[in-house]
């Protein structure tokens, strides 16, 4: 017994979906890690969401990134910015709630990023 209409996507079928082609832009530097926390709330990152990371991305001022600071991860976005008068860069590490303060890091040399997040997956 029919339950409704032909859907139209039928008539665009061309082949199975492959995520690795929607999602990954190299494969070789790709990986996913599973999100603890509420940090990153605010960007659309849940607690049990997973990211997509590249290693091969470089972390640009924006970038939601997976860092490693004092021996923790931390996903958090990447703050860099410059002083008008030439003293220097300031690097810190800002999560999406407002529940959860800046992290400066004193020295950027010290940071270490493990990949760019270039998307969320999560359940619905």
């Amino acid at each position: 017994m029919p339950s409704g209409f032909a859907s139209p996507a039928q008539d665009w079928f061309e082949d199975r979906i492959d995520l690795n082609r929607h999602l990954i832009r190299d494969i070789t530097s790709t990986y996913i890690v599973r999100v603890s926390g509420d940090a990153m709330e605010g960007a659309g990152i849940s607690d049990g969401d997973e990211l997509i990371v590249d290693r091969a991305l470089q972390p640009r001022h924006g970038s939601v990134v997976i860092a490693v600071l004092d021996g923790e991860l931390v996903i958090r976005r990447l703050s860099v910015t410059t002083s008008g008068t030439g003293s220097g860069t300031a690097v810190s590490l800002i999560a999406a709630s407002p529940a959860y303060p800046p992290i400066a890091v004193p020295d950027p040399d010290d940071l270490v990023i493990w990949g760019v997040a270039t998307r969320c997956l999560h359940h619905v």
